[in-house]
């Protein structure tokens, strides 16, 4: 992590969900970056949220680690709260990034399994977004949701049907968000992300490593901080009259024809 400065999120609060690892961590360190403090969900993920936690501290920051289930509607209120108190009574941003992406068939797929892919990705969004928002109404200037969808939105994958229709109607959902919300001063956006590089990911997937960078213009794997630089854009002052939008962060795969 660089050396903290003044930067487009100086003295905002943060709330990043799913910040255990991967897209959540790079998204939380480039908000403390920014100059935001950042309070960090997890679910069971505690140990690497708060290795993140500490090198937000380290570089001078402000971070906690707060844990959450967002199947759970009165968990998600009480997560809010407590990052609003970490925050000294003030929320500015959320960025809704937890979700869960399994793998299964849409023939013979469980109603269990549909709702546990749901009341993840879109409700507790939906739940977390509202809470967030009676925080942030109470302050001038509002504040800014962001959710974390995918390109799966638009383009489904074989395996994915639950999850790419929970990730469409994420977009949906901040467009609702954005009109309702917007007398508030809360603007709500979605960032959808293509396939975003982990450790491990080339070597137990080659062929699809391959097959995407194939397909992208910029010929490489998204990273993390790709989809974390677009959330602080959307949190900033730069974003100030951008709502009910979905920012696509895919290397320009989306932009290939499909036939």
């Amino acid at each position: 992590m660089s050396e903290r400065h003044e930067g487009l999120l100086h003295g905002l609060v943060a709330l990043v969900t799913g910040a255990g690892g991967g897209i959540g961590r790079g998204i939380a360190l480039r908000f403390a970056e920014e100059g935001a403090a950042v309070a960090l969900h997890c679910r069971t993920s505690v140990e690497p949220a708060g290795e993140t936690a500490e090198l937000i501290r380290a570089s001078g920051g402000r971070a906690v680690v707060l844990t959450a289930d967002l199947t759970d509607e009165t968990a998600c209120r009480r997560l809010v709260d407590e990052a609003a108190r970490f925050g000294g009574g003030r929320l500015d941003a959320l960025v809704n990034n937890a979700g869960v992406q399994p793998v299964r068939a849409l023939p013979g797929m469980p109603a269990e399994e549909w709702r546990a892919v749901v009341d993840t990705n879109l409700t507790g969004v939906f739940a977390c977004t509202q809470a967030a928002a009676e925080v942030m109404r109470a302050r001038p200037g509002g504040g800014s949701v962001t959710h974390i969808a995918s390109i799966e939105a638009h383009r489904p994958a074989v395996g994915h049907a639950h999850y790419s229709v929970s990730k469409a109607a994420v977009v949906m959902h901040a467009r609702a968000a954005a009109v309702e919300y917007g007398e508030w001063g809360i603007r709500v956006n979605t960032v959808s992300p293509g396939l975003i590089d982990r450790d491990g990911l080339t070597g137990t997937w080659p062929e699809g490593t391959a097959r995407w960078q194939a397909a992208a213009p910029l010929r490489r794997l998204g990273r993390p901080e790709d989809v974390a630089n677009a959330c602080v854009f959307l949190a900033s002052p730069l974003a100030s009259w951008i709502t009910g939008q979905d920012l696509v962060v895919d290397g320009g795969v989306s932009a290939r024809p499909g036939w």
